[in-house]
């Protein structure tokens, strides 16, 4: 392994035994089945990925994704079918609230037992047993048995074990979302704290702002295969067109599938009719690249089913003109145009601001807005405005377009433009954060 590297993982495959009954678990653990009475459930399938050190990497998916059981192999919890995983550097995890934890032992001794179990001596631990106590601030809980803890004391110590035991490498799996919003503040800032030391941070969350707010990189598992890795953004994208059941295979799948005639017969007649389409001027976005805007994006995301096409899309300023740069504090108004192919029976249209980060700002549709719930006929053509006041920070944002649905109680994507524009808000007055509060500030004499 490199000298840079702090986690390597090569080839990673983790079979779970699925069994109908748990007598069937004891008598195979025991030799005693004839047949085999389970079910294999493949949790990772040849994964392979590494983290450098000083890195914060994310890792996200579904649910049922191995996000968890990677994190559990990586840490010694759990043992891979086949694979392996190299280490360098002092681990500290937080992968469930309390693993780890006796119950029936307090808070004090939880902290010892804890400690000595990640490899520290009851000195070590001593020292900086103060600082565990300060952090966690669950007053004299402390010296309670642990299974008296709510849930939101109990993420409390096991938090603050983790992180002041001074780790090389953190690792942590959704285990901030139970404390409350200071306690969250502080967790956080710690973590800020870690990236200027240089540690390592392995990092899962359903939280897509904080993965792209704290994580250098990200990694996205599906299904126990590993989709990909790169910037925060990029990934996230991704991550949301396989909700919604719309991310294509990856190239090296596609060719591997090609070697079956059908398959590749298949591919072919769709490329045909794509070009065909193109060269009939068919409605649909690409059919604006050869007018594009500067500030449109030429890379940016569009996936959907095809039941609509957002065929036109633009910023307009207070007095009506088109422009991508608009005045803090002025009106601006979001156009779509919306081409339909199918029936649908209630469309929604939606657009959403992002900074350059990728996390998502601000963004609503004619749902929220009540604007719109009707249904649209095949051939159909609508124009949508969303007019509002431009209170964001001054700065660079990307706008992204949307046209969605429900199908029989499914949510479904007729077409999306993700980051499609480059907005600039000019301001000559910033405050902090993402918006402007327009606040009022008075100073008077206090003994007038």
């Amino acid at each position: 392994m490199d000298k840079d590297t702090a986690i390597e993982v090569k080839n990673l495959t983790k079979v779970y035994r699925l069994y109908d009954k748990p007598i069937d678990r004891l008598k195979d653990s025991m030799g005693l089945l004839r047949k085999k009475r389970y079910k294999e459930h493949l949790a990772l399938n040849n994964v392979t990925l590494s983290v450098k050190k000083g890195e914060t990497v994310g890792i996200i998916g579904t649910n049922g994704s191995g996000k968890s059981t990677i994190l559990k192999i990586i840490t010694g919890v759990l043992s891979p079918t086949s694979g392996e995983v190299t280490v360098d550097g002092h681990i500290s995890a937080l992968l469930e609230l309390g693993a780890g934890f006796n119950m029936e032992y307090n808070g004090i001794d939880n902290i010892y037992l804890n400690g000595m179990m990640i490899g520290f001596s009851e000195e070590e631990i001593t020292k900086r047993l103060d600082a565990i106590l300060e952090f966690a601030d669950i007053g004299d809980y402390v010296y309670q048995p642990v299974k008296t803890y709510s849930s939101g004391m109990f993420v409390r110590l096991a938090f603050a074990v983790a992180i002041n035991i001074d780790p090389e490498i953190l690792i942590v799996d959704e285990a901030l979302s139970v404390g409350d919003v200071f306690f969250q503040a502080k967790c956080y800032h710690k973590f800020e704290e870690f990236k200027k030391q240089g540690k390592t941070i392995l990092f899962v969350s359903h939280d897509l702002s904080s993965i792209s707010k704290y994580c250098d990189r990200a990694v996205l598992l599906n299904q126990g295969v590993l989709l990909g890795e790169g910037t925060p953004k990029k990934m996230i994208d991704i991550y949301k067109q396989v909700l919604v059941g719309q991310y294509p295979l990856p190239k090296s799948d596609v060719e591997n599938l090609l070697d079956d005639e059908d398959i590749r017969k298949a591919a072919a007649d769709a490329a045909e009719k794509a070009d065909d389409k193109v060269n009939k001027g068919g409605d649909t976005a690409d059919s604006k690249v050869g007018n594009k805007d500067p500030q449109e994006n030429p890379d940016l995301l569009e996936y959907g089913d095809g039941a609509a096409t957002i065929t036109d899309y633009y910023v307009t300023d207070e007095k009506g003109t088109r422009s991508n740069s608009i005045i803090k504090g002025s009106e601006f108004t979001v156009h779509m145009r919306v081409k339909f192919t199918k029936d649908v029976a209630a469309p929604i249209f939606a657009f959403t601001f992002k900074n350059i980060m990728g996390i998502e700002i601000t963004g609503t549709n004619s749902m929220v807005e009540k604007a719109f719930l009707e249904p649209v006929k095949a051939g159909d053509e609508k124009d949508i405005t969303f007019t509002q006041k431009m209170t964001l920070q001054g700065g660079e944002y990307l706008l992204s377009f949307g046209v969605t649905g429900f199908e029989q109680n499914d949510f479904t994507v007729y077409h999306r433009l993700y980051d499609a524009l480059n907005v600039t808000v000019v301001s000559d007055k910033n405050t902090v954060g993402y918006y402007d509060m327009e606040t009022k500030c008075t100073v008077s004499d206090a003994n007038a």
